[in-house]
């Protein structure tokens, strides 16, 4: 109806094919159309219901807006804002459904690139891609959804943090507390983090009561490094702060505020450190162990819980929650706000995170009072030590409030330790941080001293300071505190004289500082240094500082310092290279500054412009390190703000000209190499100097300058044109900068250059996928650029004398990199990103092809040059499916076939080269059936008529089996891939393809070892082993294509091999094999490499194998028939038949089972007989599944009886011959005779390959038996049972002998007769002779085996005779009887046997021989001749092999 149709203005541009029609709407409006539609067909596809409602929402806003703004009813300002919102949207979609970038101008409309700059469009991409990226983060961040990414953004940033929220403290403590929480190693048994420190009042509640539902803290800095600690405990110390004991009640008359060690708690958090464990509302409780006595110290209690399986808590202990966040503190800020903001504390890693992020201005300095030892002097036990640390300068004045018990609480003036109540040696392991302002630095001093306290409070009150120690923060040489323990000597004096600075602060601080000043730190307890007297007391500490302004490194200080001595300036700037990089990167802007100042400073001369421009390429280098990355931002910055020297760029320029032109001199290559890396950066500092040089002195020196640039590059230019070996790797990294356009060397030089160049930009995407704009700008730059190049070759480089095959060469590889590259295959992307291309840009694919194929054509006579290396190229790029581009180039090949034909009369190289390439590619992901283009072009060449069609369908079947295996590749059965890695390698051993062959054995033997199919790994291996011969010929590449093995010569790999083989059979319990393996090596050892020691090993092992197969049990697997039937199944398994090997103890129920969970569509069959064309032709899948029995064949070796152990192998092995038998009646029934027409359908099953083989399974052929091999086989089973029963009878005395007398009797009636009257009925008559003439020998045998009975029978009556009891003593006569008559009938029509003496066996025989009384034939069971089956001696035993 009409009113369905809006008619909508539009312009038509273009004609015919090309026509596009262009709605006459905004441009936003259309584009927001062709979004839908493109977002709609995605959101069809869409199964992760997690984004399938994202694009529901955004699609239904999108419609909302659009029609907003087609309304046309929105006020300007509101229709600007929506247009944003829209754009923002569209983006934003794109992005998550990873599809292309759009980029636009500031208005939000898209820009194109044919009216935009390309450096404009370059911004423009940045820029959009910054904005989705910030979104995407805002998105993420809103919807606490961060789980989603984890991962990716663990993986992105360097630190990580620990969150920690304490939920409550759950202890009965009774005074005031404080609670302090780190990290700690177990394994160190030290603690890598500040402490966290809560105060907890004595009601059980928090000090601040306004933090009572805020107790966080973040542990951050944490890097890789403790990602990978075995360990991570997350320890909480409380510390009581009260009265000496709980237990005095009198309150008023004892002291209070003392710090007494109370209990710890600790929590294992590795799991949670590695993300194991993610789960931030689950709130973990933390036992708490009280201390055992009140002087048991902390750092004890807590190896002690660490160590303990379990903690006697009482109920007693912390309630927290913990989460570990990615990112520094920054980044935690700006993605968890709903976890950590302002208030929660941050407690730091001690020292520097592994990165160090730029503006992280830090000026810590960590003490950790260890322990000491003191003496107790006049009292009768030992003190109570408390010892309070304090910051003083040298004037004696206290720093206030700089140090930090803990995140989360106050700076502090003085710290006070825990008191270990009468101990001598206390261990404290308490950490402080102490901030000081860098100014205040050099003049500070540690100041520790020590004071007993006493429980009751007057006493107190009167003790005093009874000694001290201290440390300068500074060293003498301007170096801050080494990190690590420091002994610090005790100084006793009067209290008064202690508190003053002057006193002590001249004397040595540390018992190394005393030995350097001579004075022995040992010796006479007392010693006196001025007014202070050396205690024999010992007290020890340690530091660690963490700071970016202060160093350690008197190298870095001397280099900083380096006006106060300059004729230290040339070492200093040598010794920076040594300074370890984190050291310099903290001190960045310093050490630029300072650099830059030597070289203005000493403008004049050049002594040092050398060493400041290594030291700048060295710090430059630095920054590269993926460690430092992050301070690239500092450089750039440095650059644009703060530096100053204005004459750098005339320096720089002149000392990388001079390493330039000395390249080739021994020592410069290595500095040079670094300088060409750092070649961005140092001409940045060039460009630089050379502005503010201009701003200053208005372009004086300009064409200086522009000469000085062009001599370096000339230099650049004169040594990436030499060719020596020192300069190769530099050119390797110069060929990056694109500073070499200045100058063109000579035309063959720049082509190849640029082809090279190309042709690396082209493989390395220097774009992100999604700009496709971007790369499709730069493929039609290339375009362009090779084309023209193409004409200078063909004008230039063409004829005989000037013909350069290289160039050429470059040519062809460029030019299919460029047609084969990801960014142009447009049959990977959507219609509409397809026809949004073809239409800007055509495909040009077909441009650059069709190029090729006429260079190609152009070559001529030098063709034959480029067979067989531009083989695998141009297959590349015929596998392209582009119809057009095939057809004009799989002609190639047909040229290049020809070509080889007039050269050498075949194409053996051309034929060779398309195989193996064919191989790499198919497997690569590439191609389809479609090279019957090229059988139509040899079947009209008068001479490759033949050889060429033969060739071609070659290369059909090997697709066709290639496609087969890429298609199952990625199959999740591995049966299935076994079968199709068999195809290939069976069809490359017929073409005699002995590298591919052998590249697929190992692929199928990989596929085995996954499976623990030892056996079949073993006999995939013994093939590649037969190609080999004991010989000392060399290895060619091909057959040694694994890396584990390193043998020069054929006869070294098969030994190599044969030892693995033989490991494999072992691993199998296949012993026989391996035995008849190791016989064959032990010969080469013995009688040709003579080598002994290998022999007697293999020896040892061979021994152990022959002991095994005597005395251990091995499981015995059934064989299963599979029929595939129907269409629905793969190629290389429809309507076939298979014998399955089982697996060890595997019924027939679990192998349907594992079958039908390959093939969850098919239908099982009920049947056992073969299925008709209706279920064949069918489209369904239907399996049929039947166990079967191996048919024993006993190795010829064996020709008189052996243990059952031995031939029980050969029962379910070395097998080829399967039987499944049926009884059928064919035709009427015969009164007279029920056996003429009683047939066992019999359907014996010949593998092609014998079981065990390269695969578990293989293809068969079936045959069905007649009536007169029914017969000879059931007299045969007859004849064994009467001489297996009478074999345990002679074994063993007392079996009862009811069974044997039924047997014999069942037999010797002359009802039955021996059972076999019937056969002489239907068998021995002239009649059917004449009808079957051909089967004489079957009823010779079937005589035979008739004559035998009797002498089987005889042994049975004379054995029932000796054990008959009186009872059934007439029984036994009437069967004698019986047996006379029946053994004078048959000794007169077929002849008399007679075994050797029964005597003799049964005396001499061991008990485990089983065929005591046998006759000749009977060892080895009768051999059905099959008929549509080749027999068994002349079949191949393995697939692929000889035989």
């Amino acid at each position: 109806p009409a009113s369905y149709i809006y008619l909508k203005e539009a312009i038509v541009e273009g004609k015919g094919q090309h026509e596009t029609v262009i709605p006459n709407e905004l441009p936003l409006i259309q584009e927001v159309t062709t979004t839908l539609r493109e977002w709609s067909i995605i959101w069809r596809q869409l199964y992760v219901p997690v984004k399938r409602f994202l694009v529901r929402h955004m699609i239904y806003d999108l419609i909302e807006w659009r029609s907003q703004i087609l309304s046309g009813t929105l006020p300007q300002d509101e229709l600007k804002e929506l247009k944003k919102k829209v754009t923002a949207k569209i983006d934003y979609g794109n992005r998550i459904l990873d599809l292309d970038l759009v980029v636009r101008d500031e208005d939000g409309n898209i820009l194109d690139p044919e009216q935009t700059s390309t450096i404009s469009l370059f911004r423009a991409h940045e820029i959009a891609s910054k904005q989705v990226e910030e979104r995407l983060l805002e998105e993420k961040s809103q919807k606490q959804n961060i789980d989603i990414n984890r991962q990716a953004k663990f993986a992105a940033t360097p630190s990580f943090a620990l969150f920690v929220n304490l939920k409550n403290v759950v202890c009965k403590i009774g005074e005031d507390a404080e609670v302090l929480m780190s990290l700690y190693d177990p394994l160190e048994s030290k603690f890598i983090s500040e402490n966290y420190l809560v105060r907890w009042s004595s009601s059980g509640l928090p000090k601040d009561i306004d933090r009572l539902h805020n107790l966080r803290a973040v542990f951050t800095d944490l890097g890789s490094k403790d990602l990978k600690r075995e360990k991570i405990s997350f320890v909480c110390q409380i510390v009581r702060v009260g009265r000496m004991e709980l237990r005095d009640n009198n309150t008023r008359k004892l002291t209070s505020g003392l710090r007494r060690p109370f209990g710890v708690a600790v929590m294992d958090v590795t799991d949670i450190i590695n993300g194991k464990v993610d789960d931030e509302d689950k709130q973990h409780f933390i036992p708490f162990q009280p201390v055992a006595g009140e002087n048991d110290f902390l750092q004890t209690v807590i190896n002690k819980v660490i160590a303990a399986k379990e903690v006697n808590h009482k109920g007693q202990g912390l309630w927290v929650t913990l989460k570990l966040l990615p990112g520094d503190i920054h980044q935690i800020r700006k993605e968890f706000p709903h976890l950590v903001d302002r208030s929660t504390a941050v407690a730091r890693k001690m020292g520097f995170p592994e990165i160090i992020m730029p503006g992280d201005v830090r000026n810590d300095i960590y003490v950790t009072l260890v322990q000491g030892d003191f003496d107790k002097g006049s009292k009768t036990t030992a003190k109570n030590v408390e010892v309070t640390v304090s910051v003083y300068d040298e004037d004696g004045k206290r720093l206030e409030s700089v140090i930090f018990p803990g995140a989360g609480d106050e700076a502090i003036s003085e710290y006070k330790s825990v008191i270990y109540y009468q101990v001598k040696q206390p261990r404290w392991f308490e950490t402080v941080k102490v901030a000081i302002p860098i100014e205040d630095v050099n003049r500070s001093h540690l100041r520790f001293t020590f004071r007993h306290r006493s429980s009751q409070d007057s006493k107190d009150k009167s003790e005093k300071i009874f000694a001290l120690a201290f440390v300068k923060l500074m060293r003498y040489d301007g170096t801050t505190l080494r990190d690590g323990e420091h002994d610090l000597i005790v100084y006793k004096a009067e209290a008064k004289k202690l508190e003053d600075a002057s006193m002590y602060l001249s004397l040595p601080s540390t018992k190394i500082e005393l030995e350097e000043k001579g004075h022995p730190a040992t010796g006479k307890s007392m010693q006196n240094l001025g007014s202070c007297t050396i205690s024999k007391d010992s007290f020890q500490i340690s530091t660690l500082v963490c700071s970016t302004k202060l160093t350690q490194n008197v190298d870095l200080l001397g280099l900083l310092k380096w006006r106060s001595n300059t004729n230290l300036l040339q070492q200093n700037l040598k010794q920076l290279m040594k300074v370890d990089g984190g050291e310099v990167v903290k001190f960045l802007q310093d050490t630029l500054d300072a650099l830059f100042n030597i070289m203005m400073e000493n403008s004049e001369s050049e002594t040092f412009d050398t060493l400041v421009f290594d030291a700048l390429v060295f710090i430059i280098g630095l920054i590269a390190d993926r460690k430092f990355q992050h301070f690239n931002p500092v450089l750039e910055t440095y650059i644009k703000k703060h530096f100053s020297a204005t004459l750098a760029y005339t320096k720089l320029t002149k000392v990388l000209k001079t390493y330039v032109d000395n390249a080739e001199k021994c020592g410069i290559t290595d500095q040079l190499f670094k300088a060409m890396k750092a070649l961005e950066y140092i001409f940045k500092f060039i460009v630089r100097s050379r502005i503010l040089f201009n701003q200053l002195y208005e372009n004086k020196g300009e064409a200086d300058f522009r000469e000085s640039l062009l001599q370096l590059f000339k230099s650049i230019n004169e040594m990436m044109s030499s060719i020596s070996d020192q300069t190769v790797i530099v050119k390797v990294c110069t060929s990056d900068v694109s500073i070499l356009a200045f100058l063109l060397p000579p035309v063959t030089d720049f082509l190849m250059e640029t082809f090279i160049m190309f042709k690396n930009l082209i493989g390395k995407n220097v774009y992100p996928f999604d700009w496709v704009i971007m790369n499709m700008m730069q493929n039609k730059v290339f375009l362009r650029a090779i084309n023209q190049y193409a004409d200078m070759l063909n004008k230039k480089f063409l004829d005989q004398a000037n013909f350069e095959l290289q160039l050429w060469n470059n040519y062809f590889h460029l030019a299919v990199a460029f047609l084969t590259q990801e960014s142009l295959q447009l049959e990977n992307f959507s219609s509409a990103k397809r026809a949004k291309i073809l239409n800007k840009y055509g495909d040009m694919r077909r441009q650059i092809g069709f190029e090729i194929r006429d260079m190609w054509y152009n070559l001529g006579q030098h063709k034959i040059k480029f067979i067989p290396e531009m083989v695998g190229p141009i297959l590349e790029m015929t596998l392209i499916p582009e119809t057009e581009l095939r057809k004009a180039t799989i002609p190639i090949f047909f040229d290049m076939m020809q070509c080889e034909f007039h050269s050498t009369r075949s194409f053996q190289m051309f034929e060779n080269e398309i195989i193996t390439k064919l191989d790499h590619e198919v497997e690569g992901g590439r191609g389809d059936e479609q090279y019957k283009v090229l059988l139509e072009h040899c079947r009209k060449h008068k001479y490759l008529a033949k050889s060429g069609e033969t060739f071609v369908k070659l290369v059909v079947r090997l697709m066709e089996r290639l496609l087969d295996y890429r298609t199952i590749m990625h199959d999740e059965n591995k049966e299935n891939r076994m079968s199709c890695t068999v195809n290939v390698l069976n069809f490359y051993k017929e073409i005699e393809r002995e590298e591919m062959y052998i590249r697929y054995l190992y692929k199928l033997c990989d596929l085995h070892k996954e499976c623990d199919n030892y056996t079949e790994a073993a006999y995939t291996l013994l093939l590649h082993a037969k190609l080999l011969k004991w010989s000392e010929e060399a290895c060619a590449a091909h057959l040694t294509q694994r890396d584990g093995y390193q043998a020069a010569t054929q006869g070294q790999l098969k030994d190599q091999l044969y030892q693995e083989i033989i490991h494999y059979f072992d691993k199998g319990k296949m012993w026989e094999e391996a035995i008849a393996l190791g016989k064959e090596l032990a010969e080469q050892y013995e009688n040709e490499m003579f080598d002994y020691e290998q022999l007697s090993e293999l020896l040892r092992k061979q021994a152990q194998f022959y002991e095994n197969i005597v005395k251990v049990i091995r499981p015995k697997p059934d064989y299963f028939a599979v029929g595939y039937y129907g269409q629905g199944f793969p190629t290389f398994i429809r309507n076939k038949v298979f014998i399955y090997r089982g697996k060890e103890y595997e019924r027939r129920e679990d192998f349907e089972a594992r079958l039908l969970t390959q093939f969850p569509n098919a239908e099982k069959m009920k049947t056992t007989s073969p299925p008709g064309d209706d279920i064949k032709n069918s489209s369904g899948q239907y399996i049929q599944c039947f166990t079967v029995k191996p048919k024993l064949d006993l190795p010829p070796k064996f020709h008189k009886p052996v243990s059952e152990q031995i031939v029980s192998f050969y029962r379910v092995n070395e097998v080829q011959r399967f039987e499944y038998s049926r009884p059928v009646r064919k035709g009427e029934k015969n009164p007279d005779n029920e056996f003429a027409n009683m047939w066992i359908e019999r359907t014996i099953y010949v593998t092609a390959y014998k079981l065990p083989g390269i695969l578990r399974w293989f293809e068969v052929k079936s045959v069905e038996i007649s009536p007169l091999e029914n017969a000879i086989e059931t007299m045969q089973l007859t004849n064994d049972k009467i001489n297996n029963m009478i074999q345990q009878h002679l074994n063993d005395p007392n079996l009862p002998i009811n069974p044997l007398s039924m047997l014999l009797n069942g037999i010797v009636d002359p009802a039955v007769m021996g059972g076999f009257t019937n056969y002489e009925k239907a068998f021995f008559t002239e009649k059917y002779m004449h009808e079957h003439p051909e089967d004489h020998d079957k009823i010779e045998k079937l005589k035979d085996l008739i004559a035998w009975q009797i002498p089987f029978l005889a042994e049975g009556i004379r054995i029932h005779g000796e054990k008959v009891t009186e009872a059934l003593r007439p029984f036994h006569e009437r069967m004698e009887a019986c047996f006379k008559q029946l053994k004078e009938k048959v000794e007169k029509q077929y002849g008399v046997r007679t075994p050797a003496s029964l005597d003799d066996r049964r005396g001499s025989r061991p008990r485990s021989m089983v065929r005591s009384f046998t006759m000749p034939s009977s060892s080895r069971p009768l051999s059905v001749a099959s008929v549509s089956s080749i027999s068994s001696d002349s079949t191949p035993s393995r697939p692929g092999s000889d035989g």
